[in-house]
């Protein structure tokens, strides 16, 4: 990333990531194709591919908000693979129907682009090792929170 990039990020926040802004791109085309699939898809695959699509935009806004580098690409990772599933569900509505070759190919073609930007942003992330000399390269966890809850030892028959 140049130095030129580097300003843009910090000043824009998260929106300035080109890989966030293909990301919603793509997210606008995916809840767009849902609106117009049968109403027997409604909790089936227009579901997935809303979820999908906003879980990419959400992990990339996520990793980025946080400090150490381990921790940022480990939500960059699931973003990538979130990217993957909407353009594979955008395949799927192009095969039974739902789908034309243009918004299939519309959304391939955002979504590699989004994942080249994405792998250039986290080749740039492991760079910089953001966090490791305060908290080494090891990945942050948080503690175990152990919950007692007062179950009854059988449940109620419907």
């Amino acid at each position: 990333m140049s130095a030129r990039g580097q300003e843009a990020e910090s000043t824009k926040g998260v929106e300035g990531l080109r890989c966030y802004q293909l990301s919603l791109q793509l997210l606008k085309a995916a809840y767009g194709l849902a609106a117009t699939m049968p109403d027997y898809e409604k909790y089936n695959m227009a579901a997935q591919l809303r979820r999908a699509a906003l879980s990419s935009v959400l992990n990339l806004a996520e990793g980025y908000g946080r400090y150490h580098y381990l921790d940022k690409l480990r939500f960059f990772y699931m973003a990538r693979g979130s990217l993957t599933e909407t353009r594979s569900t955008f395949t799927a509505a192009h095969i039974v129907g739902y789908a034309t070759v243009e918004q299939r190919d519309g959304a391939h073609s955002t979504e590699a682009e989004a994942q080249r930007s994405l792998n250039g942003y986290i080749a740039f992330i492991r760079r910089q090792r953001q966090g490791r000399d305060e908290f080494g390269d090891k990945m942050l966890r948080e503690d175990i929170v152990q919950y007692d809850a007062d179950l009854p030892s059988t449940l109620p028959s419907p």
